[in-house]
C-alpha cells in the first residue's frame, strides 16, 4: 500500500472517529427526560453533570453511551479500514475525544462549538487501544475508584486516572518486551493532554476549593 492510500486511510479514521465522539449522548438523555444539560449544574455535556440532574442509572447510560463511542472508534478504525491498524487506531482514538469536546452536532444545537471533558470517550479508547496487555488497565481504574471514594472529587479522579495511563504508556513503549508502537505514546500524551486542558477550569476550582463532589446538588 502506497503513502497517499495510508494517508487517505488515516484521514477517513479521523473523520469517522471525530464524528462518532460528536454524538452528544448527555445532551440526548437530558432532552429524554425534560432537560436541557447544557442549562442544569455546571452545563457540561458529561455523566457526571447527568448524576447530579438526573441520578445515577441515567448518569451511567450516558458514561456507557460516551465511553462506547471511543471503544467503536478505535475498533472501525482497525478493523475495517485498510492501511497501519496501528496508525488508525491512534487516530481514531485522538479524534474520537476531539470529536466529543468540541461536537458540530452541539454547534448546531446551542450555536457554540462546545462538548464534555473527554474523560469518558477517552477511557474507552484507552480500552481498545491497550487490550493486549489488559491487566494494567486495573491500574488506571485502581487509582479512580481510590480517588473517588477518598475525596468525592470526580474531576481529581479524572485526572489522576489520565495521569497513571500516561505512565502505563510510557513505561510499555519503552519495555523491549511489550513490543508496544511509539505511537501508542504519542496518542496517550494527547489524549491525556486533551483531557487536561478541558478540565482546566475543574483545576482551578480544585486550586481554590470550589470544586463539586458528588453528591453536591446540580
Amino acid at each position: 500500500m502506497d503513502t497517499l492510500q495510508i494517508v487517505l486511510n488515516a484521514a477517513l479514521a479521523a473523520l469517522v472517529s471525530y464524528a462518532l465522539g460528536g454524538f452528544p449522548s448527555a445532551y440526548v438523555i437530558g432532552k429524554l427526560n425534560g432537560i436541557d444539560i447544557f442549562k442544569i449544574g455546571s452545563g457540561n455535556m458529561g455523566a457526571t453533570n447527568v448524576l447530579r440532574a438526573l441520578g445515577f442509572k441515567w448518569a451511567l447510560l450516558v458514561w456507557l453511551m460516551d465511553t462506547g463511542k471511543g471503544i467503536l472508534a478505535v475498533l472501525l478504525a482497525r478493523n475495517l479500514l485498510a492501511g497501519d491498524p496501528t496508525l488508525n487506531s491512534v487516530i481514531a482514538g485522538i479524534a474520537a475525544v476531539v470529536g466529543h469536546s468540541w461536537s458540530l452536532p452541539v454547534r448546531l444545537i446551542t450555536g457554540k462549538l462546545r462538548g464534555g471533558k473527554g474523560a469518558a470517550t477517552a477511557g474507552g479508547t484507552w480500552l481498545i487501544i491497550f487490550f493486549p496487555w489488559a491487566h494494567l488497565i486495573l491500574v488506571p481504574l485502581s487509582v479512580m475508584f481510590a480517588v473517588v471514594i477518598a475525596t468525592r472529587y470526580v474531576s481529581l479522579a479524572v485526572l489522576a486516572t489520565a495521569a497513571t495511563g500516561l505512565l502505563i504508556a510510557l513505561h510499555l513503549v519503552t519495555q523491549s518486551a511489550s513490543n508496544a508502537s511509539p505511537l501508542y505514546f504519542i496518542y496517550a500524551l494527547a489524549v491525556v493532554s486533551l483531557v487536561y486542558y478541558r478540565h482546566r477550569e475543574n483545576i482551578q476550582r480544585l486550586r481554590e476549593g470550589r470544586e463539586r463532589r458528588i453528591g453536591d446538588p446540580a
